[in-house]
């Protein structure tokens, strides 16, 4: 696999749970998306998805698929970051797994932000 792409995936910790729970609803990419929304780059303390590192959310067969990357391909956090994607994720509720993959393609800028990130930030 390239440097520049990197894809793991993790099984649900509570696929049991979920499919006795009876709702069978799958949660939507934008449902993903707002679940991970409460994880931090620890080393700007803003939401990877206002900083804009989440790229593409998909939900194929129950499987969520994040492709997201960092803001540089040299930091430290990459590892903690997809740690919590997948335990944020592993409490959705008929969510059966994650898969992840980093990519560096095309490179993070400021610009890729929400208002709310760039405001936080002194960008605007």
């Amino acid at each position: 696999m390239s440097d520049e792409q990197k894809t793991t995936e993790q099984p649900s910790s509570n696929g049991d749970a979920a499919v006795a729970s009876g709702n069978g609803h799958v949660p939507t990419p934008e449902e993903v998306i707002e679940a991970i929304r409460v994880v931090v780059d620890p080393e700007i303390g803003i939401s990877i998805v206002d900083l804009g590192l989440v790229y593409d959310v998909a939900v194929e067969d129950g499987v969520a698929k994040v492709t997201y990357t960092l803001t540089s391909m040299g930091c430290p956090v990459g590892p903690l970051i997809e740690s919590q994607m997948q335990q944020v994720l592993s409490l959705l509720p008929n969510l059966e797994g994650s898969e992840f993959t980093m990519v560096f393609r095309p490179p993070w800028g400021p610009e890729m932000m929400s208002d709310e990130a760039k405001a936080a930030l002194g960008y605007l």
